[in-house]
């Protein structure tokens, strides 16, 4: 499970994000960014708040089908259309992270305001890397005295 870094230097972060995290070795899991569209291909609403929301739940589903959830993401990164969206994202964020991270350990957030994203009535792009726990190694097949194991 990863671990949040607090540096004694720092204060508090800005908001729901830790300044730094460590995790143990494992694999990483890069999940790319995701957009406010469902399933059918529909984009979530018009405005940021409802495409916040299911891009989140896209990169959610893309950590459970790697195996993972949000409790082994180390790093989300957002792409956000106009600094006019940072509220409604913040608002968005705030009614998903408690449930999605209930001990509170909130993984390192960059929000980064862009010109645009692929499609121009896309608000957001949420990007995250998570690492898998290692696994335990496979139980190594007996070789027989005599016998070479094959590679």
């Amino acid at each position: 499970m990863p671990r949040v870094i607090k540096p004694k230097s720092f204060g508090a972060p800005l908001g729901m994000y830790s300044h730094g995290m460590a995790a143990p070795a494992g694999e990483i899991v890069v999940v790319a960014g995701q957009v406010g569209v469902g399933a059918g291909g529909h984009v979530a609403g018009a405005d940021v708040g409802a495409q916040t929301r299911q891009a989140l739940e896209n990169v959610h589903a893309v950590l459970a089908a790697a195996g993972c959830g949000w409790g082994d993401v180390v790093r989300l990164q957002t792409f956000l259309v106009s600094a006019d969206d940072i509220p409604g994202f913040m608002r968005a964020r705030q009614e998903v992270f408690p449930g999605s991270f209930p001990d509170g350990a909130y993984p390192p957030n960059t929000l980064v305001v862009v010109s645009r994203l692929v499609r121009p009535e896309l608000r957001v792009e949420i990007e995250a890397m998570a690492v898998r726990p290692a696994r335990r190694p496979a139980a190594r097949a007996r070789v027989r005295p005599g016998k070479r194991a094959r590679r």
